[in-house]
C-alpha cells in the first residue's frame, strides 16, 4: 500500500507533535508555517543581547513523576535539558508589609497560610487537602479519549475514581469565589491574584500546585524557543519536512474531502489528509469559508470565553535580583491607567533563574497585563498613536518597578513591548488570545471534536480543540490526532523514544 501523505498547517507545538507521530507511524508529512521558526506561541526572541522568553513558565511533565514526561521524551524535548523547580510559585505582597507566599511544597504552604491567618485554619486545610488529593493522581495519556471503548472507559474511570470525586467538588468553584471564604482581609484579597482570570476554576489551580509539589512542573532552562527547536530537530530527524514563510490561505476540498492547501503565494499542495493546528477561527471561517460548521461549533466562537490578550513589557536590567522569587505581585501606591484600564497591582516576572536569557549579572524582567483587543485594534489604525502608546506604557512600567526596586530605571538596557496586535500578527490567533478557550467553572473538563461536520480526511489539533490550551495539551492533541488517523487506517499506533 502506498504511503499516505499528510499536510499539517502550523509548526507550533501541536503541529510539530502531529508531524513527529505521523512520521513515527509511516505517514509522509510536511508542515507549512507562517513564520520563519518553529513553536508558534511557544517562542522566544532576542533584543540587545537579552532573550525574551515568550511562553513557558512551567512545564507539566518536566520529570518522570508525571505521565506527560513520556510524551516529551518521545518528542525529544527533555533529553539533556536541565529543569528548575522553584521553591516559590509566586509571592503576593500586601500594603501593610505582609506577604502571601505560594510555596510549591504544600506542607510549607499550609504552615505559612496558618501563620498568616490562624482563624482560617479550616478553609486552609480544605484547600491543602484538595491539592494533596491531586498529587495522588495522574492523567492517562496512552490513548486518545476519542478511541476509548467501553472497557477502556471503565478502566480509566476506575483508576481516576478518587480524582473524579475531587474534580466534581472543585471544578465548579472559582478562585475568586473560594477566596471569599477567608476571614483574613489580606488573604481574601491576595489569594485570587494568583490566578487572576474571570471565573477561573479552582480545579486548575489545585492541579498546578499539585504538579509543582510533585516536582513535575519545572521550568526548562533555555526557555521556549530552545524547547520548540528540540522538537523541530526530532521531527526533521524522523524525515519530516517544514516549509517556513509559507502561510496557508485556503484548505482545498473536493466532494467534501480535504485534498490539500493553497498558500498565500497561490501555489497548491496536495495530500491524502490535512491537519490544521492553526488558529481555529481562521481555519473554520477563512481557510474553509465557514462551509463545514454546525450550531454547536458556531456557539463556541459566539459564546465561550477566551484567555484575554496580553500586553507584555520585557526589560533587560543590569542587576541580578539575587534571592527573589520568579514572580512577585505587589500593590501600587495609587492606581494607574495602562492601555485604557485601571490597575491597582503590578506583577513582575524575574528571570534570575535562567542564565541563558541574559549576560552574567543581568536579568530579564517581564510585566504582563491582560488587555482589551478592540482597544489595540483601533489604536493600530494610527501608527504614530500606537507607537506612542507602547512607549508610554514602557515608561509607566519602568517608573512603577523603580518604586519597588530603587535604581532600576537607571539600569534598564533593553525594553521590548508586545501588544495584542503583536501576538495576532505573529500567530494569527483569534482576537490575540494567548491560550484559546479559558478554563472556567463551566468549561473545565469540556471536550471538543477534532473533525468538522461533513468534511472527510480533515482534522484539527491544538489549543482551539483543547479547552484550557497550554503546551502539554497541544503536544497531546497532535499525538491523539495521529492515533485517530491510525485507527481509521486500521494500523497499530507506534511511538518511540529517541
Amino acid at each position: 500500500m502506498a504511503q499516505k501523505s499528510i499536510i499539517i498547517i502550523g509548526a507550533g507545538i501541536a503541529g510539530l507533535s502531529a508531524g513527529c507521530y505521523g512520521q513515527m507511524n509511516g505517514y509522509r508529512t510536511q508542515i507549512f508555517e507562517l513564520q520563519n521558526k518553529p513553536g508558534g506561541l511557544c517562542t522566544s526572541w532576542e533584543r540587545k543581547g537579552y532573550t525574551i522568553n515568550g511562553c513557558l513558565h512551567w512545564l507539566v511533565g518536566s520529570s518522570p513523576a508525571n505521565n506527560f514526561y513520556r510524551i516529551w521524551e518521545e518528542l525529544g524535548a527533555v533529553q539533556g535539558r536541565r529543569m528548575i523547580d522553584h521553591e516559590e510559585f509566586m509571592r503576593i505582597e500586601g500594603a501593610g508589609g505582609r506577604s502571601f507566599i505560594i510555596y510549591t511544597d504544600i506542607n510549607r504552604l499550609e504552615q505559612h497560610m496558618k501563620e498568616l491567618s490562624p482563624a482560617d485554619k479550616e478553609v486552609i486545610e480544605e484547600f491543602i487537602e484538595g491539592i494533596r488529593a491531586c498529587t495522588r493522581s495522574d492523567l492517562p495519556i496512552e490513548k486518545a479519549p476519542e478511541l476509548y471503548g467501553p472497557l477502556n472507559g471503565f478502566k480509566v474511570l476506575f483508576k481516576l475514581f478518587p480524582f473524579l470525586k475531587i474534580m466534581r467538588k472543585w471544578k465548579k468553584i472559582s478562585v475568586q469565589g473560594f477566596a471569599k471564604r477567608f476571614s483574613d482581609p489580606f488573604l481574601r484579597e491576595a489569594f485570587p491574584l494568583s490566578f487572576d482570570l474571570p471565573d477561573f476554576s479552582m480545579m486548575a489551580m489545585l492541579m498546578t500546585l499539585a504538579w509543582m509539589h510533585n516536582k513535575a512542573a519545572g521550568y526548562p532552562i533555555g526557555g521556549s524557543l530552545e524547547f520548540s527547536r528540540a522538537i523541530e530537530q526530532r521531527y526533521l530527524g524522523l524525515g519530516g519536512e517544514i516549509h517556513y514563510h509559507s502561510p496557508v490561505s485556503k484548505i482545498l476540498t473536493e466532494n467534501d474531502q480535504a485534498i490539500g492547501v493553497r498558500l498565500a503565494d497561490g501555489t497548491e499542495h496536495r495530500s491524502d489528509i490535512v491537519i490544521s493546528t492553526a488558529d481555529g477561527h481562521a481555519t473554520i471561517f477563512d481557510m474553509l469559508e465557514g462551509k463545514y460548521i454546525n450550531d454547536k461549533i458556531r456557539g463556541y466562537y459566539d459564546k465561550l470565553p477566551i484567555f484575554p490578550p496580553l500586553v507584555q513589557v520585557a526589560l533587560g536590567v543590569a542587576r541580578s535580583f539575587k534571592g527573589l522569587p520568579p514572580s512577585i505581585i505587589y500593590p501600587l501606591k495609587e492606581p494607574v491607567t495602562i492601555a485604557g484600564q485601571e490597575r491597582k497591582t503590578i506583577g513582575a516576572e524575574i528571570h534570575n533563574f535562567d542564565p541563558t536569557l541574559a549576560p552574567q549579572g543581568k536579568t530579564v524582567v517581564k510585566v504582563m497585563f491582560a488587555s482589551d483587543y478592540d482597544y489595540w485594534k483601533k489604536l493600530k489604525q494610527d501608527l504614530a498613536r500606537y507607537k506612542a502608546e507602547k512607549e508610554q506604557i514602557a515608561d509607566k512600567v519602568i517608573a512603577l518597578l523603580d518604586q519597588h526596586f530603587p535604581g532600576l530605571a537607571g539600569q534598564v538596557e533593553m525594553c521590548d513591548v508586545a501588544t495584542p496586535i503583536t501576538w495576532e500578527r505573529y500567530t494569527g490567533n483569534w482576537r490575540a488570545s494567548f491560550e484559546g478557550w479559558l478554563i472556567t467553572t463551566k468549561t473545565f473538563g469540556m471536550r471538543m471534536g477534532k473533525t468538522l461536520p461533513g468534511l472527510k480526511n480533515f482534522y484539527m489539533a491544538g489549543q482551539w480543540v483543547e479547552p484550557g490550551g497550554g503546551v502539554p495539551s497541544a503536544a497531546m492533541s497532535g499525538r491523539n490526532v495521529i492515533q485517530i488517523i491510525c485507527k481509521q487506517d486500521k494500523k497499530p499506533f507506534a511511538a518511540s523514544i529517541p
